[in-house]
């Protein structure tokens, strides 16, 4: 088995398009406690997969990337949302484009280790194309 940790799965009641200091409505279904997201970009994402009904949950699967000679966890890579209709990983990230190669790196290491494991990346582009498109708010 590749997981490390398994959080409980989450699913969140929220929309696109909320007012300014409306604040979302995520919720565990285990934990009962909103999923603290590492970033905005994230949590609107989340709330473009529930404006469409798409189930997902909030980094739930850790995988190990590389052990050291004692079988420690040298380096891991947890992908932000895993859709569990469609058996995919999603990885957001809005560090600028000259700054993702480690997280270019650690995903063809994940392909590599774990060729069964389906993750699409969103870069910095595509989640300001998703924000004018859905009228998101990614300031911060």
């Amino acid at each position: 088995m590749y997981h490390v940790r398994l959080k409980g799965r989450v699913r969140s009641r929220c929309y696109p398009g909320k007012r300014e200091g409306e604040i979302a409505d995520f919720q565990a279904d285990s934990a009962k406690e909103p999923p603290k997201f590492a970033n905005h970009a994230e949590r609107e994402c989340a709330k473009v997969l529930d404006f469409y009904g798409v189930p997902w949950e909030y980094e739930p699967h850790t995988f190990v990337l590389e052990e050291d000679e004692d079988g420690r966890i040298a380096e891991a890579f947890t992908p932000d949302f895993f859709l569990p209709e469609q058996n995919l990983y999603l990885e957001i990230t809005v560090m600028k484009q000259r700054l993702v190669t480690r997280k270019n790196r650690k995903l063809r290491k994940l392909r590599e280790r774990y060729p069964e494991v389906r993750v699409k990346l969103f870069y910095k582009r595509d989640i300001e194309r998703l924000a004018q498109r859905y009228r998101l708010d990614l300031a911060s």
